[in-house]
């Protein structure tokens, strides 16, 4: 009996401090995946902005008859 209490006093002391933890963590998760989404974004905009331009090969034209 006095080990089922050495157990359980430490879980109800930490209950409710574990559901704001839970949500703070998960909050940051959210917000750290929308800002690695936004950078990935802003990166491949600028590389595409700033490559150079791309030789345009003219397309070959058959033989007039």
């Amino acid at each position: 009996m006095i080990k089922i209490i050495g157990v359980a006093a430490p879980a109800v002391l930490l209950a409710p401090v574990a559901v704001p933890v839970l949500h703070g963590l998960s909050g940051l998760a959210v917000v750290g995946l929308g800002l690695f989404a936004a950078g990935k974004v802003v990166t491949k905009t600028v590389r595409v902005l700033n490559a150079p331009p791309k030789r345009r090969i003219p397309a070959e034209r058959p033989p007039i008859d």
